[in-house]
């Protein structure tokens, strides 16, 4: 499903969309500061690289799905992977282009202006598609996004996603005990949920991971999930680190040593999916 025309009468699906990518316009400039790359946020991104890492060799092929400003695609390109990055923003992508002559790396990463609603758009075969930081949270049809990704990866191939998951003590406590109420159970909405972003709206699908995974079963195997920021704050309460580091540090060994458990992986803030394709 292709967005990109204007239509004289734009459907809500449209305006949603739109509004999702004027969001992530509005931030693109200063979104490697706090906003989007403060210490907890780098926390959860090693956990993706190290599982990337450890499912595919270097010299893999990657799909890069929401590639914000390049951080991912150009490491992975560092790395001597050979990287698209798409993202549904025009100025992440320059940003993310940018950031890829910066490093030397334009070799091995090409930045795409395509939204994970237009996959139909890519072509080519890749050994493995990672997403970061919940790009798939945005999706309209996330079937349609598992069905052009087993269209897109090789089979035997590997998916390895970040999504925003539906349960976070953290920030049920945080916005429980301040009497924010309908924030605290903001996550818990069933469909898509608006959230304000710098004066703009991003509209969200929150998820527990088996029911993500259900999207994406008929052509993928589970390997596993795991939370990520569970005892750990999520990272907007990232001054509540600075001000303990020893504690918080202590908080994500625990994360690190139990994320994975039964029951505790199905909370935190995000998790991390790993699917291979039958």
């Amino acid at each position: 499903m292709s967005t990109r025309h204007d239509l004289a009468t734009p459907t809500p699906l449209d305006i949603r969309l739109r509004e999702t990518q004027e969001a992530f316009d509005s931030v693109a400039a200063d979104y490697d500061g706090p906003r989007g790359n403060n210490e907890l946020i780098q926390r959860m991104r090693l956990t993706l690289w190290a599982t990337v890492r450890q499912e595919l060799p270097a010299g893999s092929r990657l799909l890069d799905l929401g590639c914000g400003t390049g951080i991912d695609a150009v490491e992975f390109a560092r790395s001597r992977f050979q990287v698209t990055a798409s993202d549904w923003s025009p100025r992440m992508v320059e940003r993310t282009r940018d950031r890829a002559e910066a490093a030397g790396v334009t070799e091995r990463l090409d930045a795409v202006h395509v939204g994970v609603q237009e996959l139909d758009q890519l072509e080519g075969e890749f050994d493995g598609i990672y997403s970061n930081f919940g790009p798939l949270n945005c999706a309209p049809d996330l079937a349609q996004v598992a069905a052009q990704c087993a269209r897109l990866v090789r089979p035997g191939g590997t998916l390895v996603f970040s999504v925003i998951g539906r349960v976070c003590p953290w920030e049920v406590g945080h916005y429980a005990a301040r009497g924010r109420f309908r924030r605290a159970l903001v996550r818990g909405a069933r469909g898509v949920t608006p959230v304000g972003m710098n004066r703009h709206t991003i509209w969200t699908y929150y998820y527990f991971p088996r029911e993500f995974y259900k999207a994406f079963a008929e052509h993928f195997a589970l390997s596993r999930y795991c939370a990520l920021s569970l005892f750990l704050p999520p990272p907007y309460m990232v001054e509540r680190t600075r001000r303990h580091p020893a504690f918080y540090e202590r908080l994500g060994r625990m994360d690190d040593r139990l994320g994975g458990l039964p029951l505790l992986r199905d909370m935190g803030d995000h998790f991390l999916i790993v699917m291979h394709r039958r």
